[in-house]
């Protein structure tokens, strides 16, 4: 499902009334998460897989909770957040690259969309959202070989600054091609592949002792601040928030 297909309505009642005949199909997906919120960001609606990832086997014992209210704290209030800004500024989240929870309340890679619902008369009156874990990468495809060499050069030098020139170069691609091929077989641009791959192995450094300068460079970060802000919109959470959350 699309979310700038599903339909406007006179209000929030009446569209949760339209989509109850698909909600077995949304309950059908296991690997989409699907809800709706009202607009203090509760959950109005939501599919099975969300109630699975929350340890849940009822999906109406999230109904009139906020993301916050059901996810860990190292979770939660960062959704909660996205949620507030979707709300209140009526801008959409677009291809979001973020850990989610997967079964067995495991960390994993997904990405997020959210786009805010409007009446006839264009005002806010809820929230839709999507987060889709990451697949396989399509390894039928033709180019994947090509891709493939990049995906391994950004696993083995990701903590080297990495260019889209010495990625275009490996595969012999330009830069329109690698973006579409990327999005294609990954189902991430070639930066999103830079930052899982650096974000990736900095959550599992934090875990341990080393101080976290030094773990921002050994994830290709030189700038401690852009580590933090990179960290942070990834996983909700400053490097030592995170850290401390390990710990706990």
């Amino acid at each position: 499902m699309k979310l700038e297909h599903l339909p406007t309505a006179r209000n929030l009642p009446t569209l949760l009334d339209s989509l109850e005949q698909i909600a077995p199909l949304l309950d059908a997906m296991p690997d989409v998460v699907f809800f709706i919120k009202d607009p203090q960001a509760r959950y109005v609606l939501v599919n099975q897989t969300l109630a699975q990832r929350c340890g849940l086997k009822n999906k109406d014992a999230l109904l009139g909770r906020t993301a916050e209210d059901v996810f860990p704290t190292r979770f939660g209030p960062h959704y909660t957040a996205q949620d507030r800004r979707v709300l209140e500024g009526g801008e959409p989240l677009s291809d979001q690259l973020e850990l989610h929870l997967y079964p067995g309340r495991q960390p994993g890679w997904c990405l997020t969309h959210k786009l805010a619902l409007r009446d006839m008369q264009q005002r806010v009156i809820g929230m839709a959202g999507i987060s889709y874990d990451l697949q396989a990468p399509q390894s039928s495809h033709p180019a994947y070989q090509r891709l493939a060499a990049v995906d391994a050069y950004i696993r083995e030098h990701y903590a080297d600054p990495v260019s889209l020139e010495q990625l275009t170069a490996i595969a012999g691609l330009s830069v329109a091609q690698l973006e579409r091929l990327c999005k294609r077989i990954f189902q991430l641009t070639p930066r999103q592949m830079i930052h899982k791959a650096r974000l990736g192995a900095a959550s599992q450094l934090l875990a341990g002792d080393l101080p976290i300068t030094e773990v921002a460079l050994c994830c290709g970060y030189t700038d401690h601040s852009a580590f933090s802000r990179q960290f942070r919109a990834l996983t909700g959470l400053s490097p030592s928030q995170y850290r401390d959350t390990c710990r706990n």
